[in-house]
């Protein structure tokens, strides 16, 4: 059995920690770890073989890096363009049948958070039979509320012990038509976590959807390892519809077949979901942060960076982060999947990117901007460098906090430590690493009369193109 992890997602319904280039599955909501480290962590034991990650090509050093963290090794596969669920497996499933003698696929998301680990590795084993007979399994998560969030699952005849061939799969309904699903005891939410042999789904994959089958299998024609990642051929990828396993395979296949899975299941698709799983006080509010309250029942509030006081909020969530502040109706907090596509459209920075941004060599914070300034506060790792580079547009101010920079400066070498600074004037070829064993930090002062990411020449860069 080899488990692939699906690492794609967006999270636009938990913004603002959640953004698109740092999305639910790499933050720590539910637990100490993020995520992906649970999800990694959750199914080291089903298999003596290393899981794959399949990624977007953006998060690719996040993944790399949080892999490290938790002492694990995988594969990470990258989708240089998002197309949905069904082509994402089919790359998996392709590289499985080359590569590793068709072996069964557990496909789990990233981004859900299994309670009862010890039942969901139980009933995996126990749905094994049925995918190695050619069944396509589904696990079906027995419903205990009328959720409108989650798409079900309607159960058919027995299959074995532990199986049910499935009748429908029904698409998120409202919240009469959810409380009579629940009622029925017939229907289960669909939790997106299947289990198939490699060669089984890309045989009713081309039954079903031979353009998606055939796209994938020219894009895994041409792949090639890339540092710690396998990269594919982009334009074909990128020709391939976008399809979700559901309406592309599982709606149409005969052998398709639902265990049910009781194990504290939820992918915490909205705040009042992770307002569920966790911790509250005696009059049902989850805190964390830095946060004072008065009078306040049945609400959320999440401060980030700074002090957060509520007074007589019931059924509300607060969400406080550096750039962006969210107030909400518990009730209503599906529609900030809408918020973020306004923002989107609008073409304001917030739906992607906090006001600290994630790079290979470490991370920037950045701390105040005006007419003709910003000033970041940057983090490089241990052994890291920035791309030797230069700008047009801007210079630069550099002022070490702590550790140890080596700064080339044109044709200088300069190494500098705590409180020592230098200036990088307009045009000049530059670049800046850590030499040492800690954390670099030091405080950068850009000025000029454009200050976009975008002015940036690069004429040497180790971890490629951002």
């Amino acid at each position: 059995m080899k488990t692939v992890i699906m690492a794609g997602g967006s999270g636009s319904r938990l913004w603002p920690l959640s953004r698109e280039l740092y999305p639910k599955q790499f933050l720590a909501l539910a637990e100490t770890q993020t995520m992906l480290q649970t999800t990694l962590n959750r199914v080291r034991e089903l298999s003596l073989d290393r899981p794959l990650v399949i990624c977007n090509e953006e998060h690719r050093f996040i993944v790399a890096e949080q892999m490290r963290d938790v002492g694990q090794e995988a594969e990470i596969l990258l989708e240089p363009v998002s197309r949905n669920t069904a082509p994402a497996i089919a790359l998996v499933a392709l590289r499985a049948c080359r590569e590793e003698g068709d072996p069964l696929l557990l496909v789990v998301a990233a981004d859900h958070v299994i309670q009862n680990e010890a039942e969901f590795l139980k009933q995996v084993e126990m749905a094994r039979p049925l995918a190695e007979e050619g069944d396509l399994v589904t696990f079906g998560i027995v419903a205990n509320v009328a959720e409108t969030g989650y798409g079900y699952i309607r159960r058919g005849a027995p299959r074995g012990n532990v199986g049910y061939r499935v009748a429908e799969f029904v698409e998120k309904p409202n919240l009469e038509r959810a409380q009579a699903y629940v009622s029925s005891g017939e229907y289960y939410w669909n939790s997106g976590i299947f289990l198939f042999r490699a060669s089984r789904y890309l045989h009713e994959l081309e039954r079903f959807r031979p353009d998606i089958f055939e796209a994938c299998r020219v894009a895994m024609d041409e792949t090639h390892e890339d540092l710690d990642f396998l990269r594919i051929n982009t334009q074909a990828f990128a020709n391939c519809p976008s399809e979700s396993i559901d309406y592309a395979v599982m709606e149409n296949t005969d052998n398709a077949v639902m265990v049910p899975l009781d194990a504290g299941w939820s992918d915490i698709g909205s705040w009042s979901s992770l307002w569920g799983l966790r911790v509250k006080d005696a009059a049902g509010n989850a805190v964390n942060g830095d946060v004072l309250h008065q009078d306040m029942t049945n609400s959320m509030v999440h401060a980030n960076s700074r002090l957060v006081v509520t007074i007589g909020l019931k059924d509300m969530v607060v969400v406080e982060t550096p750039d962006a502040i969210l107030v909400a109706d518990k009730q209503r907090v599906q529609d900030v999947k809408g918020v973020v596509e306004e923002l989107k459209s609008k073409g304001r920075s917030e739906y992607a990117i906090n006001r600290e941004v994630y790079r290979p060599w470490g991370k920037y914070d950045l701390i105040d901007q005006g007419v003709r300034y910003q000033v970041k506060r940057i983090t490089v790792k241990p052994g890291a460098s920035l791309s030797v580079q230069m700008h047009h547009h801007r210079a630069e101010h550099w002022i070490v906090v702590s550790g140890t920079a080596r700064v080339r400066r044109g044709e200088e070498t300069l190494l500098l430590t705590e409180n020592e600074s230098t200036y990088i004037p307009v045009g000049v070829v530059h670049s800046l690493e850590n030499p040492g064993k800690i954390p670099l930090e030091l405080i950068e002062v850009q000025s000029g009369s454009y200050l976009g990411e975008d002015d940036i020449v690069r004429f040497e860069d180790k971890y490629g193109p951002d």
